[in-house]
């Protein structure tokens, strides 16, 4: 098979697709997230990206495809910024960018003491 730094889901399943045209038309239409959790002001986003983020030139480099970033509605940025291999990779790792999320807020928003 053809090396490429394209791929497309089936299933959870990235696929490599040397062809752009077929990868176009797939990427425009593709529900590409894995997850999306609010926390307060923050959106932790979980993607798949659809183009190979290893950036290496070996060809045994396992392709990066899958990101979680953490949005801030205060202030427009992003703050955090992971990458996956696999679809279950990205899971976990979303699930742990939430965690960091709450971690975030709560330390932003302290409970004031009871009484």
């Amino acid at each position: 098979m053809m090396a490429t730094e394209r791929y497309k889901l089936i299933g959870r399943l990235p696929v490599p697709v040397a062809d752009l045209i077929e990868w176009a038309s797939w990427f425009e239409t593709a529900d590409r997230r894995v997850a999306r959790t609010d926390v307060g002001p923050l959106h932790v986003s979980t993607v798949f990206l659809g183009i190979d983020h290893s950036f290496s030139n070996f060809p045994d480099t396992t392709p990066i495809l899958f990101e979680t970033m953490i949005f801030d509605d205060t202030d427009g940025l992003d703050h955090y910024c992971d990458r996956y291999a696999s679809w279950d990779e990205a899971e976990r790792g979303h699930a742990a960018a939430v965690e960091a999320a709450r971690v975030i807020v709560a330390a932003a928003h302290p409970h004031p003491p009871v009484a």
